[in-house]
């Protein structure tokens, strides 16, 4: 769902989510973001195998400063607009997918519009630093961290507890220092979260199904694992 501002001198052009002032250099960036909680999953297809379409869940929804919404996936190494998806196998995004009702659809639901659009404007205030903590939200489709310093000859998998999004629009996932747990469970906001991609040692997100493959030693999941290279 995009909102369209007419054409007017930028100066005078004011966003109605954050009272300021219209800027190209900032007009992508996210100031908001709304969990999934309904299952809904993006959909997408690959030139490795054309003929198959491939579903992941979708984490949440973010609005942009220009008032654009897209669904997030975790994707790679990265937290990724659902549009936006690009792999070695040429990954492209084929829409957003209710696997309840089998309904592929294109624009964020209204539902999750209008939530977004609602509390930028309730929570709206002035933040000084670019990495001033907007939001955090929970991570609620199992997405784990992989952690490797030896070219994936030995895995650490972490599971991602919560995405803080920053006041620059930088999202970033949060996994927990085991040495620095006090409290079972760790919830978002605990002192023991920091950034996965700040560890020299991250690698790649994965979703529950595959992270768990890996825990088990899947033998196909290991060979997939074996054919990634350095991101």
């Amino acid at each position: 769902m995009t909102i369209t501002v007419p054409e007017h001198n930028s100066d005078n052009v004011v966003n109605i989510f954050t009272g300021q002032t219209w800027s190209p250099t900032l007009n992508s960036q996210f100031i908001r973001l709304a969990p999934e909680l309904d299952g809904l999953e993006m959909l997408y297809t690959n030139s490795a195998h054309p003929d198959t379409s491939f579903s992941i869940k979708i984490l949440c929804w973010g609005l942009r400063e220009d008032g654009d919404i897209v669904g997030l996936v975790p994707w790679l190494n990265n937290i990724t607009p659902c549009p936006d998806i690009s792999d070695p196998l040429d990954g492209k995004w084929e829409g957003y997918y209710d696997p309840g009702t089998e309904e592929l659809f294109h624009d964020a639901p209204l539902h999750k519009a209008l939530e977004l659009e609602m509390a930028a404007e309730y929570y709206e205030c002035n933040y000084e630093h670019a990495d001033d903590v907007v939001q955090e939200i929970p991570d609620s489709i199992g997405t784990h961290a992989v952690f490797s310093n030896d070219g994936f000859k030995t895995l650490h998998l972490k599971e991602v507890i919560s995405w803080q999004l920053l006041n620059n629009g930088e999202i970033h996932a949060l996994v927990a220092d085991e040495k620095k747990v006090e409290t079972t469970p760790v919830l978002p906001g605990d002192s023991s979260l920091y950034a996965a991609d700040a560890d020299a040692e991250f690698r790649y997100f994965f979703q529950h199904h595959i992270a768990n493959k890996i825990k088990a030693k899947d033998p196909e999941a290991l060979a997939a694992i074996a054919t990634l290279s350095e991101p």
